[in-house]
C-alpha cells in the first residue's frame, strides 16, 4: 500500500487545528476565517453572473415572442415592390423554417380623452404562428379574431389597462400622415374595435404595440400591400449570419435586420457589465485569497519550533514548503467548493428565495416598469462557473507560496534557541 506523503499528513493537521483549538475535528479560526472569505467571494460570483444571465435571457426571449428573428422590408416604409419574390427568396435559406409578411408604422391611439403614440404591426394571422411564439401560444386565438375589413385591433395588456378599454370597446386610430383639405391637413381617423389584448411580459411591447389585420392597415395607411417580411430561423444565434446571407441573395433594394440589432444598445450594455462585474467581485476573492499570506506567516511564526525539529530529522526546505503549500491550498479548496456549492444553490433556488425576501421584507426588488420583468431570472453558465473556480484556485496558491518560502528558510538552530 502506497504511503501518503508526510508533507500531506501535516499540511492538512495544521489547516485543520491551531494551538487554541481542540485536537480532533476543528477547524482552526484564522484557516476557517480564509475560507470564509474565499467561499462568500465565490459565492458571489456566482450568483451575480448567474442573475445576469438569467435577466438577459429571460428578456430576449421575452421580447422574442413579439418581435420575429429577421426583417425584411423596404426603404421609407413602403410597400414591397414583390412581396411573392422576396418571400420565395427568404424561404430559399435552409435556417428560415417560418415567414409572414407586415406592415410597421406608427399612430396615436385615443380613447376619449387619452391619447398614446403606438406601434402599429400589419399581420397575418393565418400566418403570424410562423414567426412569432405569441401566436402560437395561449393567446393564438385572440390574433385569430382579426379579420380583414372589420378593422379590429389587439392591444398590449399595459396598453389597454393604461387607456382604459378591454375586449369590445372602440378606440381612435389617428394615422400621422393627413388628407389636404381647404381648411388644411386633416388627420386621418378611424374608430376601431378592440378584440382583445396580448400579454408578452416585455413591458416595452406589451404598453405600446397595436396589432390589426394587415390589409386594415394597408388602407389606413395607403399603402399597397405589406412593408416587409418576418422570418423565424431553426437557430436565433444564427441570426446576423443569416440576415448577411439572406442579403447577398436578395434582388431588389431591401433592408434587412436580425433581432441581435433592435436592442443591440441594451444587449451591449448587459455584455458590458457583466465583465466589470466580474472583474470586480473577482477582486473580492482576490482580497479573501489573500488574507492566505497574513494566515500562513502567522502559522509558520507558530511553528517555528516544529520546522526545526523536521529539519533536523532530515526534512528538506522543499518538503518544509509543501507542508505549507498543502495547508494554502487546502483552505483554498474548501473554500472555492464551499462556495461553489452555496451559489450553486442559490441561483438554482433564487425563484424562491427571492420571493420568500420580498414577502419577509414588504418590498418588490423588480419593478416591472423598470426593469422589464417582474421576478428574479438565473441561468448558471458553465463557462461562468469553471473560469471562477479556476481563478480562486490559482489565487489560493499564488498566495502560499511566499510564506511557504520563508517557512523554508527557518535556520533550526535559531528557532530552537529558546524553546
Amino acid at each position: 500500500m502506497k504511503q501518503i506523503p508526510y508533507e500531506l499528513l501535516i499540511g492538512w493537521r495544521y489547516t485543520r487545528a491551531g494551538r487554541s483549538t481542540r485536537r480532533n475535528g476543528f477547524i482552526s479560526f484564522i484557516s476557517g476565517v480564509s475560507m470564509l472569505g474565499i467561499g462568500l467571494g465565490v459565492a458571489a460570483l456566482i450568483i451575480v453572473l448567474s442573475v445576469m444571465n438569467g435577466f438577459q435571457k429571460e428578456v430576449r426571449d421575452r421580447m422574442l415572442s413579439v418581435v420575429s428573428h429577421i426583417e425584411v422590408y423596404a426603404t421609407g416604409g413602403a410597400a414591397l415592390p414583390d412581396l411573392a419574390t422576396t418571400l420565395k427568396e427568404a424561404k430559399a435559406n435552409p435556417r428560415v423554417i417560418g415567414a409572414a409578411p407586415f406592415i410597421a408604422a406608427q399612430a396615436l391611439l385615443a380613447r376619449g380623452e387619452d391619447m398614446k403614440g403606438v406601434m402599429v404591426r400589419g399581420i397575418d394571422p393565418a400566418l403570424e404562428h410562423e414567426v412569432t411564439d405569441l401566436a402560437s401560444g395561449p393567446q393564438a386565438a385572440v390574433l385569430s379574431q382579426l379579420k380583414s375589413g372589420e378593422f379590429g385591433v389587439v392591444l398590449g395588456a399595459e396598453l389597454a389597462r393604461s387607456l382604459g378599454v378591454r375586449a369590445g370597446d372602440k378606440v381612435t386610430l389617428v394615422a400621422p400622415s393627413g388628407e389636404v383639405t381647404p381648411a388644411g391637413v386633416v388627420p386621418r381617423l378611424k374608430q376601431m374595435t378592440v378584440t382583445g389584448t396580448f400579454d408578452s411580459g416585455h413591458f416595452e411591447y406589451d404598453s405600446a404595440l397595436v396589432m390589426m389585420h394587415w390589409q386594415d392597415a394597408a388602407r389606413i395607411f395607403r399603402l399597397e400591400g405589406p412593408t416587409g417580411v418576418r422570418l423565424k430561423l431553426n437557430d436565433l444565434h444564427q441570426a446576423p449570419r443569416v440576415a448577411a446571407e439572406i442579403g447577398r441573395s436578395m434582388s431588389g433594394q431591401l433592408y434587412i435586420r436580425d433581432w441581435t440589432r433592435q436592442n443591440r444598445t441594451w444587449f451591449a450594455a448587459v455584455q458590458v457589465e457583466k465583465r466589470m462585474m466580474f472583474i470586480i467581485l473577482t477582486l473580492i476573492v482576490a482580497v479573501a485569497a489573500f488574507n492566505l499570506v497574513s494566515t500562513l506567516v502567522m502559522t509558520v511564526t507558530d511553528k517555528r519550533a516544529d520546522i526545526a525539529i523536521l529539519r533536523t530529522l532530515g526534512a528538506s526546505p522543499g518538503s518544509i514548503m509543501g507542508i505549507f503549500v498543502v495547508q494554502g491550498a487546502m483552505v483554498g479548496v474548501i473554500g472555492t467548493l464551499g462556495g461553489l456549492l452555496l451559489g450553486l444553490g442559490i441561483a438554482y433556488n433564487i425563484d424562491v428565495i427571492v420571493p420568500a425576501l420580498e414577502r419577509l421584507l414588504g418590498a418588490t426588488f423588480l419593478p416591472q416598469d423598470i426593469y422589464l420583468i417582474s421576478r428574479m431570472p438565473s441561468d448558471p453558465q458553465m463557462n461562468d462557473i469553471l473560469p471562477i473556480g479556476l481563478i480562486a484556485l490559482v489565487l489560493a496558491f499564488v498566495a502560499t507560496l511566499y510564506p511557504s518560502w520563508r517557512a523554508s528558510r527557518v535556520n533550526p538552530a535559531e528557532a530552537l534557541r529558546y524553546e
